[in-house]
């Protein structure tokens, strides 16, 4: 008799933490990026009344009877299942669309998130609500993230600046009208850069002649370089495809001359002047593009993306934050969109997976559960009141 009060309370303990597990998963129905937990019952040690016994001439085996001792919480799993997505339109936000984790340093010790709702701190640094510094790579001054380099804190000053370049190499492209008369001149232009970012403008000047065309190109009110183009009866350029501009390598190479066209114009140069950052937009592989002044866009940095072989195994530790434990496996570190990481979203948030309707049922089932066990343990009280009754 006395089994069954015991087991009675291995219920009642059982279904509070159940109860626990499904209370908290409806206090975190709106928290960002949120994994649900559903609790595991399995029994406890069974006593045995009577072992097993094997068959015998004319008598048959016997199966073992057994009194099972009560419930235990086998475990609380985390239900990492997909989220809804929240569009905020905050350049900040980001929401993992497939399996990862952003990294998220604190001190000396690394955590990983689901939660993407980022903002940047006085210092530029990309930093989560409770200051936790988001993990990445930087990129260098020409725009190039190494994915192999090392981890470092995400940084976004105001004051990053996109350096001037010098003009180096040019491109025109299109047609030079064959049938126009030995004199005749075409004048272009495009607009190119010394090293400290000052625009100045090469002009070419197309002259046609009985052998094909003339080109001289004028720099500061100078002739910087000239060159001849010749080109066969098909309209196919023959001769005269490059010209060096004053140290601009120009390149005419796709240059042609049918008839009746007119199409010959500047497409291309290599040059710049400095460009201060205006704002910044997230591609689908973490990368941060920032937008500058001088009209261009460049990397400014990637986010970086953490897969493990069991999340499940991963440690909560308050915050929508993790932390590896001996049964999570090592974090594999990546890009998103690689080795089954997921894609990066910006301006949008992964919403709690919680399930209401799932959490209400549970929460009935745990006040049910906790009901039957306490009648257990009450029935069994009566009982013993019972005995107890007998001498009087």
């Amino acid at each position: 008799m006395l089994r069954s009060l015991f087991s009675g309370i291995s219920g009642l303990r059982a279904h509070q933490t159940m109860l626990d597990v499904t209370g908290n998963n409806i206090a975190n129905v709106n928290t960002t990026g949120f994994k649900a937990s559903q609790t595991q019952f399995q029994d406890t040690l069974s006593q045995v009344l009577t072992n097993a016994g094997g068959a015998q001439p004319g008598l048959g085996g016997t199966n073992p009877a057994q009194v099972g001792l009560g419930v235990q919480v086998a475990g609380v799993t985390t239900n990492f299942q997909q989220g809804a997505a929240q569009l905020t339109n905050r350049s900040t936000d980001m929401m993992i669309s497939g399996d990862g984790f952003f990294m998220v340093r604190k001190g000396n010790e690394q955590f990983y998130t689901r939660a993407g709702a980022f903002s940047f701190d006085a210092t530029g640094q990309l930093v989560t609500p409770d200051g936790g510094l988001v993990r990445g790579w930087a990129a260098d001054a020409n725009g190039n993230v190494d994915t192999n380099g090392p981890l470092s804190d995400m940084r976004l000053p105001i004051a990053t600046l996109m350096g001037a370049t010098a003009t180096t190499a040019a491109t025109f492209e299109g047609n030079l009208p064959s049938e126009a008369a030995a004199g005749t001149v075409l004048n272009r232009e495009v607009d190119v850069y010394d090293g400290a970012g000052n625009m100045t403008s090469l002009q070419l000047a197309f002259t046609r002649t009985a052998a094909g065309w003339n080109v001289e190109a004028t720099r500061n009110g100078a002739v910087v370089g000239t060159s001849a183009m010749t080109f066969n009866a098909a309209g196919q350029l023959t001769g005269g495809g490059t010209l060096n501009a004053g140290g601009i390598a120009v390149n005419l190479s796709t240059t042609t001359g049918f008839a009746g066209l007119d199409t010959i114009k500047a497409a291309t140069q290599d040059g710049r002047a400095a460009g201060s950052l205006q704002s910044f937009t997230i591609n689908a592989d973490g990368t941060l593009m920032g937008s500058f002044s001088n009209g261009l866009k460049q990397a400014i940095g990637r986010v970086s993306l953490a897969t493990f072989a069991n999340p499940a195994g991963l440690e909560k530790a308050g915050g929508s934050l993790y932390r590896t434990s001996i049964n999570s496996g090592d974090p594999q570190v990546g890009a998103a969109g690689t080795d089954g990481r997921g894609s990066l979203t910006g301006g949008a948030l992964e919403m709690s997976n919680v399930d209401l309707s799932a959490e209400f049922t549970n929460l009935i089932i745990a006040q049910r559960g906790f009901q039957a066990n306490s009648r257990v343990i009450t029935t069994s009280d009566e009982m013993l009141q019972e005995l107890v009754n007998l001498k009087r």
